[in-house]
């Protein structure tokens, strides 16, 4: 489980650090939901992750949960087996089945892995191009496709889905080098939900029998 975590987010983490939109529709839009993320405090979203490689033959779909305040860096992910919780400073990975709880420093590095930016991974690095709408089970989506301006990246492109009445990222789809696509697909996005403040922390007190392994 810990692999899947990492390949949940490692492909997004990895695109934070760049930047140049040149569409001017594609921009509009995007500011736009920005605008709107940013007004939010704590947002729950659940959520699944498909990796998909034709060639090898693989597809594997995950179901999460991710809580995160979009003014800060503190979120919490639920998955299958694993939990990852920060609080801005450190960040715990939890291992149900080995009852072991890894701490260490969140890295704040321009490649470093944030799920806390999952909504707005194309705000930094990226050309960006929009590609028309797409109407499906009555809802409109505004698709826009992303190409990092370093060359060196893993990936080529990402392909965003934007609920154009909601101003909210949908779907992603990210295409890289290797002939990998991962599909992150929105299902719900509730906004300003009320959780405890101890939510973005691991308290080992209430976890009784769990190994604490501080990797700092």
């Amino acid at each position: 489980m810990k692999k899947i975590l990492s390949c949940v987010f490692i492909v997004l983490g990895s695109a934070i650090s760049l930047m140049a939109q040149t569409d001017v529709r594609a921009n509009t839009i995007l500011a736009d939901v920005s605008k709107k993320y940013r007004t939010y405090d704590i947002i729950k979203t659940d959520f699944s992750y498909t990796l998909e490689n034709p060639q090898a033959k693989v597809k594997e779909t995950y179901l999460g949960t991710l809580y995160v305040r979009s003014k800060v860096n503190k979120y919490k992910i639920i998955l299958k087996g694993q939990e990852l919780i920060s609080d801005g400073k450190n960040q715990w990975t939890y291992l149900k089945a080995d009852k072991e709880v890894q701490l260490n420093q969140v890295d704040n590095s321009s490649d470093a892995l944030n799920p806390a930016k999952l909504f707005t991974i194309y705000e930094k690095g990226f050309k960006s191009l929009y590609t028309g709408d797409a109407k499906v089970n009555g809802r409109v989506y505004q698709n826009i496709d992303l190409s990092p301006t370093d060359s060196k990246r893993s990936f080529f492109k990402i392909r965003l889905q934007i609920d154009k009445l909601n101003k909210q990222i949908a779907n992603a789809v990210i295409f890289d080098k290797n002939g990998n696509k991962y599909t992150y697909t929105i299902k719900t996005f509730t906004p300003n939900v009320k959780m405890p403040e101890s939510t973005f922390a691991f308290d080992t007190k209430t976890h009784p029998g769990v190994e604490l392994v501080d990797l700092r």
